[in-house]
């Protein structure tokens, strides 16, 4: 093996390691959040935890790299529109968590893809061909498997929090693309853990309860996490194609699964996981079709493949 195929292998790996302990991550911080709104504490108060915590980690990592020169933004808007986008979506997949069983919360993420393929179309105004479209309307037909829209079996406040969290998500990756262009990673990330602090403490204020030593411990903890899962997820995409990472995402279900056994005793009904897999293998026919756009798109301006 040559010593540049061999440098390509390692970051690549690597790369899959940070991606799927930023997987764990999540996953740890929504098994604290779940287990902190049942012990009463309001979902923006623990907005406020996940965000103001995160800056431990996140404020390490800016002054260790790009320092703090990176926080210059020539897109004031931009960032508050990413906010408020990725804020609906946090503050639903906290809400989520309160009313579905964790593997069930963590499957409706999965939706992101979906909605960020048709949000393309539409926002972006993206060329996108049949076969993604195919994959978009496959993988729909799992969430119906997931949700089972049926009398008496649909959780209708968890479904609806858990398709708008998706969806906020995949609005959210939508406005990083517009503003990409101009503003780096730890700029977006700084700006958007600032809002998501301001906003959780301003609502937090009316109706702060306050928490028991072990549950102040949980939500400093998620934050923490979150913080550094926010840095594994920036680190996974730097050293390693999107590509190559970006399928292990759904790794962050074997962890959910994990977890939400060991701490409530659940286990994943078949129909969970069987529309999850529909919609995951949607999710990585969409990826695998960007990639071959990408590719097309390259060699035609004589660029490397």
């Amino acid at each position: 093996m040559s010593a540049p195929t061999h440098a390509a292998h390692h970051r690549n790996g690597l790369g899959i390691a940070y991606r799927m302990a930023a997987m764990v991550c999540v996953a740890l911080l929504s098994a604290g959040v779940k287990w902190a709104g049942a012990r009463g504490v309001p979902v923006f108060e623990m907005v406020f935890f996940r965000n103001a915590f995160a800056f431990v980690p996140i404020l390490a990592y800016i002054a260790k790299t790009s320092g703090f020169s990176v926080l210059k933004t020539k897109r004031p808007l931009g960032h508050l529109h990413r906010s408020v986008v990725g804020l609906i979506g946090m503050t639903c997949s906290f809400s989520a968590l309160q009313h579905l069983a964790l593997t069930e919360a963590t499957a409706f993420t999965f939706c992101a893809p979906l909605f960020m393929t048709a949000l393309s179309a539409l926002m972006l105004r993206e060329p996108v061909g049949w076969h993604r479209w195919g994959a978009v309307v496959v993988g729909f037909l799992g969430v119906l498997i997931m949700v089972r829209p049926e009398p008496g079996h649909m959780n209708v406040p968890g479904v609806a929090f858990g398709l708008t969290a998706a969806l906020g998500s995949a609005l959210a990756m939508v406005q990083i693309r517009q503003i990409a262009v101009t503003e780096k990673g730890p700029t977006i990330v700084f700006y958007f853990t600032l809002a998501g602090t301001v906003l959780g403490l301003a609502v937090s204020v009316f109706h702060w309860v306050t928490p028991d030593p072990l549950t102040l411990c949980v939500l400093i903890g998620s934050g923490l996490i979150g913080g550094v899962g926010q840095l594994f997820l920036t680190e996974a995409i730097r050293v390693a194609p999107v590509g190559v990472v970006a399928p292990f995402d759904y790794s962050q279900l074997i962890w959910a699964t994990g977890l939400g056994f060991l701490v409530w005793g659940e286990l994943p009904k078949a129909y969970t996981l069987l529309g999850a897999a529909v919609v995951a293998a949607s999710g990585l026919y969409i990826l695998h079709r960007e990639l071959v756009r990408f590719r097309r798109a390259t060699a035609q301006v004589g660029e490397p493949v």
